[in-house]
């Protein structure tokens, strides 16, 4: 048949081929056991209709022979006609409807079973990539670990498929055949039909194995260059702001051409394996046929046994004429899942304490956060933080400034718990982060980032996701406190405008007044101001800095400023230079100590 063919650095990203070590074959089925056997009443009432389909199967050719024999003394009389009992007309009739049948009914019953599976591991895997750590989703190759979890998920449904409904049913009909053509006839016939499926297994078995390599290698070209073609057009606006489309048709014709020429091998190869499958099944259906026409010629066998002998044949070679591709899918099918299980079994670089506890804050009261003598690195080689201490006592809020690189958003990030410190630690009313769950800290904490993106779903939709159980109400007010609502009114669809993929059809002020909006909505008791107003004019600026001003009250804020002028109200002020705090006042303080935060406010206001 022919078918076109745990160190943190440990985390590497999907899609590449040093990702993780593959598993054996026998270790993914394990796996994917529990996942079936969930459903093991179905499994066994599904096997139990194959079985039925491949006895009715088998029993065919017996009642054909039977009306061979029944008509060959004299086919052409009326006697012979009537001699044919009604009863092997119908029982033939009826037994072909239930191999069908039985057919049908095992798909039906195991479909909840395959879907069930299928659903259950796409859910586990996508519960898992949102588990793992920043780093992953930093280093990861969004196209190619798409492709992988697309073609894991097809592959629960294409093992379950070839071996439960192609090999297993070939097995028992073999062993019916092989035991029905020993018992009848004498051993000739099953010994050819042994050898014949062992030659051509072997055969099977062994090329599949050979051009592995080749649909392996086109598989990883085809990820390649479907991960080329997402990025380019994730970053459609770079390609145009720098004239380089031809540029990227080029690369991602590259991708094409090699994955053209790996094709054009598979296929060659394919072609060779179905040529050779096609000679043996002849060269054996001709010696078993020879061997049933010298019986009948020698009086030792009918006429209905030689058709019965043929039918046996065609019956059996035809799902063994599937066999190439049976195994190469599932061989392949294998590969893919283990792939997905591969990213289910990636380790977690920051996972909850098995005595984690949940973040408790009583009656809404602002709590204190602490950075005691904090280091840090992403690379070993390369620190960010050196002994960072400081304290934002509940109700007051403290600004940090400093130049680009020096680690100032790298304290929200830890804060968060997207990364464990290396040394000191990080409290939250005297608890450790690394103490509480992650869920219960981060339900307490709500942040405007410098970089916002959005979902590609309407405005409503991404207010509201900073509490999805809000009332319109709430979002609209949300809304206007970010001073966003008039403008989100003047738009034709209003609250329900498709903002795009990743927020692209809204401008940078709208899509941060946009997360401030969702943040205000949270309502939390931490917040985290991380350049939450950069993209905004003045006069939104003073607006909105305004009423961040008003939600803070009461709560427990860290502000990561680059413009001075937004937080000369702070009850204290953190310089930064690389990693490390070099001043710390208030804004008359600092200004009067004449150092560097003095000198960044006069280049400021010179600039203004």
């Amino acid at each position: 048949m022919r078918r076109y063919a745990h160190v943190p650095a440990a985390e590497t990203p999907a899609g590449s081929p040093s990702a993780a070590p593959q598993h054996s074959e026998r270790q993914t089925l394990a796996r994917l056991w529990p996942y079936l056997w969930a459903y093991k009443g179905r499994v066994m009432l599904a096997l139990a209709f194959m079985v039925g389909a491949k006895l009715a199967n088998v029993s065919v050719p017996l009642v054909l022979k039977n009306l061979v024999d029944r008509l060959a003394p004299d086919a052409g009389s009326p006697q012979a006609l009537l001699a044919v009992p009604a009863g092997l007309l119908l029982g033939y009739g009826l037994l072909r409807l239930s191999t069908s049948v039985f057919t049908e009914l095992r798909e039906l019953v195991f479909a909840k079973a395959t879907e069930g599976a299928a659903r259950r591991i796409s859910l586990e895997v996508f519960s898992h990539l949102h588990a793992l750590s920043l780093r992953f989703h930093l280093e990861r190759q969004t196209g190619g670990m798409t492709r992988d979890i697309e073609r894991g998920t097809r592959a629960v449904h294409s093992l379950i498929s070839y071996s439960l409904y192609s090999i297993v049913p070939t097995v028992i009909e073999v062993a019916l055949v092989l035991t029905l053509l020993g018992s009848k006839f004498d051993m000739v016939f099953v010994w050819i039909t042994v050898a014949a499926l062992v030659l051509y297994v072997s055969f099977t078995v062994g090329v599949t194995t050979w051009r592995t390599r080749f649909r392996r290698e086109m598989n990883e070209l085809d990820s390649k260059a479907h991960t080329r073609a997402v990025d380019s057009l994730l970053n459609y606006e770079t390609v145009k702001y720098f004239n380089n489309e031809a540029f990227e048709g080029r690369r991602y014709d590259e991708a094409l051409e090699r994955l053209r020429k790996v094709a054009v091998r598979t296929q060659q190869t394919l072609s060779l394996l179905n040529a050779g499958q096609q000679t043996i099944i002849a060269t054996a259906l001709i010696a078993m046929l020879w061997r049933a026409t010298q019986g009948v010629v020698d009086g030792r066998m009918t006429v209905g046994d030689l058709v019965m002998v043929n039918a046996f044949m065609i019956q059996l070679y035809i799902p063994l004429n599937f066999l190439g591709v049976i195994y190469r899918e599932i061989k392949q099918s294998l590969t893919d899942l283990d792939k997905m299980f591969t990213l289910m079994a990636r380790e977690r670089e920051v996972a909850d304490a098995a005595d984690a506890r949940p973040l408790l804050i009583k009656d809404h009261l602002a709590p204190a956060v602490r950075f005691d003598h904090v280091q840090f690195a992403y690379d070993p080689s390369r620190p960010i933080l050196h002994d960072v201490s400081f304290e934002i006592p509940g109700g007051q809020t403290v600004a940090v400034v400093g130049p680009s690189g020096s680690g100032k958003s790298t304290l929200a990030r830890l804060l968060y718990r997207f990364y464990d410190v290396q040394g000191g630690r990080i409290t939250v009313n005297g608890h450790d982060v690394r103490s509480l769950t992650q869920d219960s800290l981060r339900r307490h904490i709500g942040i405007v980032p410098q970089d916002t993106v959005l979902f590609n779903d309407t405005v409503a939709y991404n207010i509201a996701y900073g509490r999805p159980d809000a009332t319109r109400e709430q979002v609209e007010q949300a809304a206007r406190a970010a001073h966003i609502h008039d403008f989100i009114e003047a738009t034709p669809a209003g609250y329900d405008t498709m903002v795009g993929e990743r927020g692209l059809k809204l401008s940078g002020g709208e899509k941060q007044r946009v997360a401030i909006a969702r943040t205000l909505l949270k309502n939390p008791p931490i917040l985290v101001f991380d350049e939450a107003t950069s993209a905004l004019d003045s006069a939104n600026e003073r607006a909105i800095q305004a009423e961040l001003a008003a939600v803070g009250q009461g709560k427990t804020v860290l502000v990561i400023a680059h413009r001075l002028s937004t937080i000369v109200h702070a009850h204290e002020i953190l310089v930064m230079d690389q990693g490390r705090i070099i001043e710390r006042g208030t804004h008359p303080q600092l200004l009067a100590a004449n150092g560097r935060y003095a000198q960044m406010w006069r280049l400021q206001q010179h600039e203004a």
